[in-house]
């Protein structure tokens, strides 16, 4: 091998400079490919950080992490003992942000939020897969207020996130409806961003100037029970479908590192679905304990009978949305299909 080497050698510097250039490149190149083909591939991350809000939408990753169905899939899968860290944060544009400057991997939150992270990184950020649907209601205590044309400056109107949330989305597509074409923006200065609990805590008190919300369950239950407060607006029978308001959604980067990661946390959401539909009870006491609930089981489950309600990895109202958002000129390029914005893990699904 030493004598071989020598004599190419030797040829190579009676060449001349052209030729010098091509055999060197043809000698180089071998040692350069060899680790491309014989370095194993990297495996899967040992821990994965996943944000998630409140509200009852959230079940199915709720029972996730209290059942360890995670890391049951992950171990099946072959990866050993995985990490799971759960983090709470009460805006989806607080995930946006968390998942951008890499403090964590996966953001469960609005299909909204993950399209326009979708659209300004270029397809980077796509959804993994669907976690639940539920209407949401938007609430006043504001008596004179019975449809959205009663909103007036002396109103204001909490949302999640203004502009971009599953609720502002829907607000604006209602605006619409109500007010006649180019009027979808027309309630966006009542709006003002707020999470959830506080602004339960807020249209529960008279002399907050936040005296509106468009909420989610069980907050909207819970604000039910004042009499002052009326709904205005149902999210189900506005577009007549389910919307998809919480999502798994990751960078491209994660997911081509995590193959076998990204389908046990599928298979664990799958798994909660199931637990869900097989005794709702008690997984609406398992969230109650989890969470520290004040709403009931029992209403809990009424909630997941009403229409809209869907637990399940299948993204809903996705391209609704899509549409919406590139009418307004809130992303540059339109999704031809859910499916652009989307992992190929969930492809199979009748998403929509």
């Amino acid at each position: 091998m030493v004598r071989t080497g020598s004599l190419r050698l030797g040829r190579l510097l009676r060449a001349g400079p052209a030729a010098r250039v091509l055999a060197g490149l043809a000698l180089v190149a071998p040692v350069l490919l060899a680790p491309v083909f014989l370095a194993p591939a990297r495996a899967d991350d040992a821990k994965v950080r996943i944000s998630r809000q409140p509200g009852f939408v959230y079940l199915p990753a709720v029972l996730a992490e209290q059942h360890k169905l995670i890391e049951k899939h992950a171990k099946a899968a072959g990866l050993g003992d995985v990490t799971v860290e759960w983090v709470n944060l009460t805006s989806g544009a607080a995930g946006n942000d968390a998942l951008l400057s890499g403090n964590i991997d996966i953001v469960d939150s609005g299909s909204t939020n993950m399209l326009l992270l979708n659209d300004r990184t270029r397809g980077d950020v796509k959804g993994l897969c669907g976690v639940g649907t539920t209407p949401m209601l938007l609430l006043t205590r504001n008596p004179d207020v019975k449809e959205l044309k009663d909103f007036s400056s002396k109103d204001k109107i909490a949302l999640p996130s203004v502009k971009v949330s599953s609720q502002a989305v829907l607000l604006q597509i209602a605006a619409q409806k109500a007010f006649g074409p180019g009027n979808a923006t027309k309630l966006d200065p009542l709006t003002v961003q707020l999470g959830h609990p506080d602004a339960v805590a807020a249209l529960a008190s008279p002399h907050n100037e936040v005296n509106s919300h468009f909420s989610l369950p069980p907050f909207q239950q819970r604000e039910l029970q004042d009499p002052a407060i009326h709904a205005v607006l149902n999210s189900y029978e506005l577009v007549g479908e389910p919307v998809s308001n919480a999502i798994f959604y990751a960078r491209t980067g994660w997911y081509t590192r995590n193959p076998k990661l990204a389908a046990a946390i599928v298979a664990a959401i799958d798994e909660a679905n199931a637990e869900i539909a097989k005794d709702p009870l008690q997984a609406a006491k398992d969230y109650v304990t989890a969470t520290n609930e004040k709403t009931p089981p029992e209403t809990l489950v009424a909630i997941m009978k009403e229409p809209g309600t869907n637990f399940s990895t299948t993204p809903y109202g996705i391209m609704l949305q899509a549409r919406h958002f590139h009418a307004m000129k809130t992303i540059k390029a339109e999704p031809k299909d859910w499916k652009d914005t989307f992992f190929p893990i969930v492809h199979g699904l009748p998403g929509r």
